[in-house]
């Protein structure tokens, strides 16, 4: 079998066409997983769920018994940001939280009924709503639930989100001590202006603080999430933000393109429609974005990371390791993944599940003994071709013939005849390059690279719903 090549870049990538910019200024997904959490049903519940944790104990799996990522969501916040589009509980009563932690208990205990207790995992990740939200004493009781219940393997990622105005130093210093290793910081934008225009104010002084005692502190890995497209943002009020966050010199940045779906967040009603950028101040936000984070040495990971060259993540991708989970870019082997809490998703096997979107339904399902799964998705075998493929253009920027047809037994070009006819056009274009045995994205292509996986996506060329998604650009 042929060996993958790892998509390899040389800084800087090439500028931006501004004309591509806007013919893919569309829709689309962001492929954490395929197919997409909108393509899951309600058919796929509980016991379909208990089947594939059985299997998974069984080892009836492949590669069954590897390492576990545990996703746990705090949906609690204390104040709502108008762009936010997360699963959410906002409040100001702290004492919620325990009958929250109680049920959480309660839906690991149904997992470890199933699988065993001690399951080794390799990566956790705490997100939100705002998981600093807990206070240190809950935060401290949940990590010992965990543990009792998993066994976190030796150098395990152990990331937790963080809003920087619920923490302090000390907080921070307790995170490290609870075993946290990554942060990730909430920043959005530095620009005054903006920040009052989406509810979410923190001065750039008191993020650099706690950046700086981070470091102190001994934290692996420090990230910055960033969104371009809101309110009050102009190219010259963003450049700003970039410059100011090369001064942090985070290990990585997410670059996020807001999405202004009104009809779907209701929280985002409260923004002015007319106080948001133009497309083209969009893409000038983004073109500014990418070359001021090159020029800081960061290296482009694909659609909206960076990272540093000495970074985990971007030493995967430098040598074709590089995945795909619902956290989104990972430097961890394609595994089995456990969410718990309201609305996590998780993956077990060839099938995908979530849990209750409500509190409600949530404490209802667990209080009965009852896994939380409310939806899901059985992956049928085009389901896990098609995924093979769309995750090799995303992590790799390159699809080996050789090794999907070996795979699934199929051959690419009859298969898939349809889509390359669509490919062509793409390749004309700049964004791929059709091999005898590959496809590969090229440098200006990998700007694009959702435009080249949605080519792929059965369930997206069937239909014209697209603006369920975030926009491409």
């Amino acid at each position: 079998m042929m060996q993958a090549r790892p998509f390899v870049t040389h800084n800087p990538l090439p500028p931006l066409d501004e004309a591509l910019l806007k013919r893919f200024d569309v829709p689309g997904p962001r492929y954490t997983s395929y197919p997409t959490a909108d393509r899951f049903v309600e058919a796929f519940g509980p016991e379909e769920y208990r089947r594939a944790l059985q299997q998974r104990a069984d080892g009836a799996m492949v590669g069954g018994r590897t390492p576990l990522s545990l996703y746990v969501h705090i949906p609690f916040c204390e104040s709502v940001c108008y762009y936010c589009a997360c699963n959410k509980v906002v409040t100001r009563h702290h004492e919620r939280a325990a009958e929250y932690l109680a049920a959480l208990e309660d839906e690991m205990a149904l997992h470890v009924a199933v699988l065993g207790r001690g399951q080794r995992v390799s990566q956790l990740h705490l997100g939100g709503g705002t998981p600093t939200f807990l206070s240190d004493a809950e935060l401290q009781h949940l990590m010992e639930r965990l543990r009792e219940n998993f066994s976190l393997v030796s150098g395990a990622e152990t990331s937790i989100e963080v809003d920087p105005r619920t923490v302090s130093e000390e907080r921070l210093a307790f995170l490290a001590r609870l075993g946290f290793n990554r942060l990730s910081f909430g920043v959005q934008d530095f620009d005054p202006q903006v920040q009052k225009a989406v509810n979410r104010e923190q001065p750039f002084d008191s993020v650099r603080t706690l950046v700086v005692a981070s470091r102190r502190i001994g934290f692996e890995s420090l990230n910055v999430d960033l969104i371009y497209g809101l309110p009050k943002q102009t190219p010259e009020s963003f450049a700003r933000t970039v410059a100011q966050v090369g001064e942090l010199r985070p290990d990585r940045i997410a670059l996020y393109a807001y999405a202004h779906l009104p009809q779907r967040f209701k929280p985002q009603r409260r923004i002015d429609d007319h106080a948001l950028p133009t497309g083209a101040q969009r893409i000038a936000m983004l073109q500014q974005g990418m070359a001021g984070f090159e020029q800081q040495g960061y290296v482009y990971i694909g659609m909206d990371h960076f990272a540093l060259p000495n970074d985990t993540l971007a030493v995967a991708k430098r040598q074709g390791r590089l995945h795909r989970n619902f956290q989104g870019y990972s430097t961890q082997p394609d595994c089995d993944l456990i969410g718990l809490g309201v609305s996590a998703i998780g993956r077990m096997g060839a099938t995908y599940s979530q849990n209750a979107k409500t509190l409600p339904e949530y404490y209802d399902a667990v209080r009965q003994g009852q896994l939380p799964i409310v939806r899901g998705l059985a992956l049928s075998r085009d389901d896990l071709v098609r995924r093979a493929v769309i995750m090799a253009l995303m992590c790799q920027g390159r699809v080996e013939f050789e090794s999907i047809e070996l795979a699934h037994l199929i051959g690419m070009r009859d298969y898939f005849a349809a889509e390359f006819e669509q490919l062509e056009a793409l390749a004309e274009q700049g964004l791929v390059e059709l091999e005898p045995g590959a496809i590969q994205v090229t440098p200006t292509g990998w700007h694009f690279v959702r435009a080249v996986a949605m080519v792929f996506d059965r369930y997206l060329q069937a239909d014209r719903l697209r603006a369920r998604f975030s926009r491409i650009i």
